[in-house]
């Protein structure tokens, strides 16, 4: 017990120290820790370690292959995002155009996970690990987007239980305590807000079939920015969405798992996210896993989810957009939505592998690449030449996550 109270201790610090999370489903983080993020981000049905199963389905922990035993996850991800925006406000007398890269830097995201048994029946687990971020970084580029600079930081610290009601059935339910930071351009805000996950687990033979629920989590940020120009600080009620995954996986033998995962994103509901613009989400996930040997498992996956951030090509760059009870300018509103969030990865290929030192202990890591997507948009054309002010943004992404496993 003292083992696991100390997992905890490191478990809040983690979830309250994280970095920045590049994410590429919307900003939310496909998958935590290797394993999961080897195989597309699966895990709603047959998470392969503890802290896939606290992040997609807390009833998961009850068939785990540490049953009927302890385990702990450390894990760390390292984000390479490329991120390139032009702006082109010339059809405004005297105003520039221009393109560059962002200067966000390379950063690394650290998780944990644990699962411990309470009773034959009852699980506890917890986890720690960065959920959802983005941001980009024009400081001191030649692009004309007045200095941009966006940052966005979600953290998540979640206790949870998992309940055998059945050899075959299980329930889970989890706690979200979640930690925002958001920062744009003029000083940091930051909150908490909480939620819960609510899961269920089903086994039919060699199929698993899951399902979770992850409730709405809200923060009101407040003085983060001066949207109007007016010379005050405006708050920003930023929540983020609930969701809703389905899984159903396949283990015809001892050596291959197959795993599909759908998941829904609400943004079009989400404070903030509504505001500026953005689509409900569905995302589609395949991974699977073969055992070469009892100590190497080698495993692959893909991930798509479409863009949720709309297009408003024609928008009236002399027009303003209310956002929470603050009007802001065309131009600013759009420049924010297409260059300062480009949540706009839809395709991501992963790989990964993992080994058993020993019966007790194991390394993992993966691969994932999401593929280079771009986005366009154009205002109406201004009299009297018919000029247009052109606002696009381009992104890759590449990441690699290492993650040590220890049962006890």
């Amino acid at each position: 017990m003292k083992k696991v109270t100390t997992i905890i201790a490191i478990s809040a610090i983690i979830a309250m120290s994280s970095g920045l999370s590049w994410a590429t489903n919307g900003d939310n983080l496909i998958g935590v820790g290797p394993t999961s993020r080897a195989m597309g981000g699966v895990g709603v049905a047959s998470p392969q370690d503890s802290i896939s199963a606290i992040f997609a389905n807390p009833a998961a922990m009850c068939f785990g292959a540490y049953c009927p035993g302890s385990e702990a996850t450390f894990a760390g991800t390292f984000f390479d995002p490329t991120v390139k925006g032009k702006a082109d406000y010339s059809a405004f007398p005297g105003f520039p155009k221009g393109d560059s890269d962002s200067q966000m830097d390379p950063f690394v995201v650290p998780a944990i996970g644990i699962s411990t048994p309470l009773t034959s029946r009852l699980r506890f687990g917890v986890g720690a690990y960065g959920v959802s971020g983005m941001g980009v970084n024009y400081k001191e580029e030649d692009i004309p987007v007045n200095n941009l600079y966006t940052k966005l930081e979600v953290m998540k610290f979640a206790p949870n239980l998992a309940y055998l009601v059945t050899p075959d059935f299980s329930l889970g339910v989890s706690l979200n305590v979640s930690y925002q930071n958001l920062d744009l351009g003029a000083g940091g805000a930051h909150g908490y807000a909480y939620g819960a996950q609510l899961g269920a687990l089903y086994r039919v033979k060699i199929f698993n079939f899951g399902v979770s629920y992850t409730s709405a989590q809200k923060v009101t940020h407040e003085n983060v920015f001066d949207f109007d120009g007016n010379g005050d600080f405006d708050d920003l009620d930023l929540e983020a969405p609930q969701s809703l995954a389905f899984g159903v996986s396949a283990e015809p033998n001892d050596s291959l798992l197959v795993e599909f995962n759908t998941k829904w994103l609400n943004w079009s509901d989400a404070d903030g996210y509504d505001d500026f613009d953005w689509d409900d989400q569905w995302v589609f996930a395949v991974g699977t896993q073969y055992k070469v040997t009892q100590a190497l498992a080698l495993r692959i996956g893909y991930n798509y989810g479409k863009n949720p951030v709309n297009k408003n090509n024609g928008f009236n760059p002399g027009g303003s957009t209310k956002v929470q009870g603050t009007e802001i300018n065309n131009v600013n509103y759009e420049t924010f939505r297409i260059i300062g969030f480009p949540a706009i990865i839809e395709h991501h290929l992963t790989l990964g592998a993992g080994y058993k030192f020993t019966d007790k202990m194991a390394v993992n890591i993966s691969y994932m690449h999401g593929f280079e997507e771009t986005i366009k948009e154009k205002s109406a054309k201004l009299p009297p030449d018919g000029d247009t002010v052109d606002l696009e943004s381009t992104i890759k992404e590449d990441s690699v996550s290492i993650g040590f496993t220890v049962q006890f």
